[in-house]
């Protein structure tokens, strides 16, 4: 398991269009991936599940993948939700 602290920049927070980018990207990986936000985690490859945690502009997120690629999937996922801003 491997686990990366991030802050979101985006205006909006995890909505729609960020939201929707997140879900493909954490969708090419084999892993197991999660995000954790005030103390409720989702699947981050489920768009339903990671608009449910309301994640709003620079709120601190937990990215957490568990699998064959883990550390690439976060990484990954970290570096797209830092590039996120609009």
């Amino acid at each position: 398991m491997v686990a990366k602290e991030v802050v979101v920049k985006n205006a909006t927070g995890l909505h729609a269009r960020p939201a929707t980018l997140l879900v493909k990207k954490a969708s090419s990986f084999k892993s197991d991936i999660s995000i954790e936000f005030n103390g409720k985690k989702a699947n981050v490859k489920s768009l339903i599940g990671v608009l449910s945690l309301g994640v709003t502009k620079d709120s601190k997120v937990n990215v957490i993948a568990s699998g064959d690629d883990e550390t690439l999937a976060v990484e990954e996922i970290v570096k797209l939700i830092s590039s996120l801003e609009e």
